[in-house]
């Protein structure tokens, strides 16, 4: 894994200002910790930065940026090419020729010979920006899943990108102004989607985008390169389910025999549910000495998994190791503040970071199992929307919007069942109830007073967008949480808790191959019922894992951070934040609600956990309003 930078313009970079583009790739220096390289064109129109994470070929040979043989294409890549091997093959059967054992030169020979088109070609998780130096082009990309991130700014014939934001931050001249949209998404998801970016002027590369920047024309085209398959027909022909969970299991097996391919050591989250044990499994076919790990965090109690990681250990024979993490303490809050500079509202962030910190000791790269709820409808509240529209039918949609209404009203923020309430009006039929969101639309104009006028709300609006008009109700949930939630807060997540301890995580079941097959054949039925999900996984799991194996059990890698906010040093903290300064962007009787509805039970945690993230950031890279 590595990290990139750089910057296009139609004018050359005069050499005084061009200081910040090393800079701007040594604050990424934890993406890549092994080697830095910079790059500027002979005209100084084109500068690339470069830091490098060693997987494949950990020769010199792998140095980026990297020149094509002919000096005419250059390259700065951040990921793995999963079938760089098979790629390879096919090119050099068309007459190139390589130097070096690298997928990044199997990249730039498969534009040589594909051009744009090469990205249908390639299964792996990639950020990249390629310089056609014949046509003065810059071409970038982002995987399917969003599993690589890639910010960028468009100004006055100028072009900048970073894999994170620090990378451009490291520009003292960049405007630091939140973005007043941005802010709206991030109050209601927990997260900014799209497009979009928390800083006014940056924006993201989508997932399966791709961006041309013309250094002639000082202009950026941006489009979607791959999409979701249509939905299964209901009507079409009849669906045998042991051919596709045989058809899973040889997918499953081939994406994890192709992600345990690297030059450094790998290991295996295991976790001990069941995505990650079926990777586990997956992998002893293809590997007998296989190596998984299991953390434990003190002061987590019932969110111990250990023995069930030792049942799937002991069945397959693997090297299994069991790790303790470091305390879990609020001082942490500020670093991770620093390292997710879009911020995410997701406490997990922090078992996660101290899981790669540990796990990192032992390997560079390891499997998860992400992506495996999303395709495969493992979460509770696919079950809970098919109940709700079930019992939600017999009653007029006019008294459940009277009930909507009211609960919004009359219920206080972290009343348990209150966002249920509130989307009891909501259309089953053809929509996806907004049952996630942090803060509707009335806390964040009261949590936002004094900026409302700056604030417009349009996150629910982003959230009707997004929801697909295909398929059942089943369907349309786990399309809408795999272009938003998995995008925009598990890969984050997981990239930026990683890459803080230079640690490559890979995700066998977000090979294309798997999500095609997952949203294209796979039907509602065998993801998620009223009362089961992820039931195509657990058929599989029932086949390959061992007998004991408990498939019901759903545990989410958290933190008991409710209770944490009832009293003591977190409550102590997360006070000092929101109250302890003069700048604070929120409404202080509506953070005093929020904080003593928590003492007194209510289910306020992540909520504060959005607001004490975001000032820290704010402060941390000095962004006003």
């Amino acid at each position: 894994m590595c990290g990139i930078v750089g910057v296009a313009s139609s004018r050359p970079v005069p050499v005084k200002n061009r200081d910040w583009l090393a800079q701007g790739r040594d604050a990424l220096r934890h993406r890549g910790p092994d080697d830095a390289g910079e790059w500027w064109s002979a005209d100084g129109r084109v500068g690339l930065g470069h830091r490098r994470l060693a997987i494949l070929d950990l020769t010199p040979a792998g140095h980026q940026p990297m020149l094509d043989e002919r000096g005419e294409l250059v390259v700065v890549y951040n990921g793995e090419i999963y079938n760089f091997r098979e790629l390879r093959t096919e090119l050099e059967g068309r007459g190139h020729c390589f130097r070096s054992q690298s997928d990044t030169e199997v990249l730039l020979a498969a534009y040589r010979e594909w051009g744009v088109t090469c990205l249908e070609r390639l299964n792996g998780m990639f950020a990249f920006a390629l310089y056609d130096q014949r046509n003065r082009q810059l071409f970038l990309a982002r995987d399917r899943a969003g599993e690589k991130p890639l910010f960028y700014w468009l100004g006055p014939g100028e072009f900048r990108f970073a894999s994170e934001l620090k990378g451009l931050l490291a520009d003292p001249t960049l405007p630091r102004r939140l973005d007043s949209e941005a802010l709206d998404c991030y109050l209601a998801f927990g997260f900014v989607p799209g497009e979009r970016c928390i800083l006014r002027g940056v924006k993201k590369l989508p997932p399966a985008h791709a961006l041309v920047f013309d250094l002639e024309r000082g202009t950026a085209r941006v489009w979607r390169y791959w999409d979701l398959p249509p939905v299964p027909d209901p009507g079409g022909q009849a669906v045998d389910d042991g051919a596709l969970v045989d058809e899973l299991e040889s997918l499953l097996a081939d994406a994890v025999r192709r992600q345990l391919v690297a030059d450094v050591p790998v290991g295996i989250l295991l976790s001990g549910g069941v995505d990650s044990s079926l990777v586990t499994a997956m992998a002893v076919r293809t590997n007998g000495r296989v190596k998984t790990f299991t953390v434990r965090v003190p002061g987590y109690g019932h969110y111990d998994e250990t023995e069930h990681a030792r049942l799937v250990a002991r069945h397959f024979g693997t090297e299994h190791v069991e790790l303790d993490a470091a305390e879990v303490t609020p001082e942490l809050l500020p670093q991770l503040a620093r390292q997710f500079d879009e911020p995410i509202v997701d406490s997990s962030m922090i078992p996660t970071s101290l899981l790669c910190q540990v796990v990192r000791q032992h390997c560079t790269v390891a499997l998860g199992g992400d992506g495996g709820d999303e395709l495969f409808g493992g979460y509770a509240h696919y079950s809970r929307l098919v109940r709700f529209r079930q019992y939600a039918g017999w009653i007029p949609l006019s008294l459940r919007r009277t009930v909507a209404a009211g609960a919004t009203v009359a219920l206080p923020v972290g009343v348990k069942g209150r966002n249920w309430l509130q989307v009891f009006g909501e259309d089953f039929v053809h929509g996806v109830p907004f049952i996630a969101s942090y803060f509707d639309c009335r806390t964040r104009a009261r949590l936002l007073d004094s900026v409302a006028g700056k604030c417009p709300h349009i996150a629910e609006e982003v959230w009707q967008e997004a929801v697909s008009p295909e398929g059942d109700l089943v369907e349309r949930a786990t399309r809408a949480d795999f272009r938003l939630y998995l995008a925009e807060d598990i890969l984050v997540k997981v990239d930026r808790a990683s890459m803080l301890h230079s640690l490559e995580v890979r995700a066998p079941f977000l090979d294309y191959r798997i999500v095609e097959f997952a949203f294209g054949k796979v039907p509602s039925r065998l993801k998620a019922k009223a009362h089961g999900r992820k039931i195509l996984l657990k058929k599989l799991a029932a086949r390959v894992l061992p007998a004991g194996f408990d498939a019901e059990r759903k545990q989410g890698f958290s933190i008991p951070l409710g209770s944490w906010l009832r009293s003591g040093p977190w409550l102590q903290f997360f006070r000092e934040v929101l109250f302890d300064r003069n700048d604070g962007l929120f409404n202080v009787y509506c953070l005093q609600n929020l904080l003593e509805g928590q003492v007194r039970g209510r289910s306020n945690s992540e909520r504060l956990f959005a607001l004490v993230l975001l000032e820290l950031w704010r402060r941390e890279y000095s962004v006003t309003v």
